[in-house]
């Protein structure tokens, strides 16, 4: 049995080079190597090339570390579901494969669970500063410096009694997943669980460049995110007007409500909005003619959730 008071658990999925760099980081972890334990679940890797790193870096015997291998995709709540019981560390922290977390991270984490005994505990998580040049309007990343509300797995601890208690990730998230981890913590706070912050708890996320046509891809996946605030109405709290995604959905909003009403209510609304868009792109280091392919982007993503909204019987926009 393991004697480690830490687990972490990473899905993983075609993406060796950045798994070896996350690797990276956790064998330089602060906290003692015979404290932790690390589990990578391979969840369908189309090529050897992952399974190799992990060879790598079990000969390398410098991290207590195990892998799990599915042939086929089983879905990220499955395959941190299988991470996470094949542990027996009283705690549990779980991150993504393209994240590197800062040297003090798991001693962070721990510090605060031992503050707050039973806790979920968030970390905070910043863009990789290595890779900034890569944000763009059309980019992903997260950056979380607060409690909440989403609670991300790229950076989050959880008890593993807790877990045990509440049966994991909701395995039944449709595909593609959105918001099973934030699905999680919530029926956690439903069961009466709480959450700190840890902000000396950091970890970078990579910024992947999508592109106009990879943001559209990346933005119909959210229908599945309406699920979360079916079966907790309470998480509403993170929405914009308690109704829309965020706020670039209630300007679209606006904007559509705006062509049925008098010429000059109108224009003023419509210039109003293209002015917003406009600030948003050079915001990102792109010019004004990103405006239009925002306003597409914004109105991809909200039809996947109205979609999503009537799947699961609540209004999300």
């Amino acid at each position: 049995m393991s004697a480690a008071e830490i687990a972490v658990v990473v899905p993983t999925r075609d993406r060796p080079e950045l798994l070896a760099r996350l690797l990276d980081g956790l064998r330089m972890q602060v906290l003692p190597a015979d404290r932790f334990e690390v589990i990578v679940i391979d969840d369908g890797s189309s090529t050897s090339t992952t399974q190799h790193v992990l060879a790598e870096e079990s000969a390398r015997g410098e991290l207590a570390l195990s892998s799990v291998r599915n042939e086929t995709a089983l879905g990220q709540a499955r395959a941190r579901n299988q991470g996470w019981r094949a542990v027996q560390a009283p705690l549990v922290a779980f991150t993504d494969d393209d994240c590197v977390p800062d040297p003090e991270w798991l001693s962070a984490l721990l510090l605060a669970s031992e503050t707050a005994p039973g806790a979920i505990v968030q970390g905070r998580t910043e863009p990789d500063p290595l890779r900034a040049r890569r944000e763009g309007p059309f980019s992903r990343t997260v950056r979380v410096d607060a409690l909440g509300p989403q609670y991300q797995t790229c950076n989050i601890l959880y008890p593993h009694a807790l877990l045990e208690r509440l049966g994991g990730f909701d395995e039944r998230v449709g595909h593609p997943v959105a918001g099973e981890d934030t699905e999680l913590a919530w029926r956690a706070f439903d069961s009466g669980a709480r959450a700190v912050f840890a902000a000396d708890a950091l970890v970078f996320h990579a910024i992947h460049e999508l592109g106009f046509s990879g943001a559209l891809r990346e933005a119909t996946r959210w229908s599945e995110a309406a699920r979360v605030f079916a079966l907790h109405p309470e998480a509403r709290e993170m929405l914009s007007r308690r109704v829309f995604w965020n706020g670039w959905h209630y300007c679209l909003a606006r904007s559509a409500v705006a062509l049925a009403l008098p010429r000059p209510v109108r224009r003023i609304l419509l210039t109003h909005h293209a002015m917003q868009l406009a600030g948003r792109a050079r915001a990102a280091g792109a010019g004004p003619w990103v405006a239009p392919l925002l306003l597409v982007y914004d109105a991809v993503e909200t039809a996947a959730l109205v979609r999503g909204s009537v799947r699961y019987r609540t209004l999300v926009l």
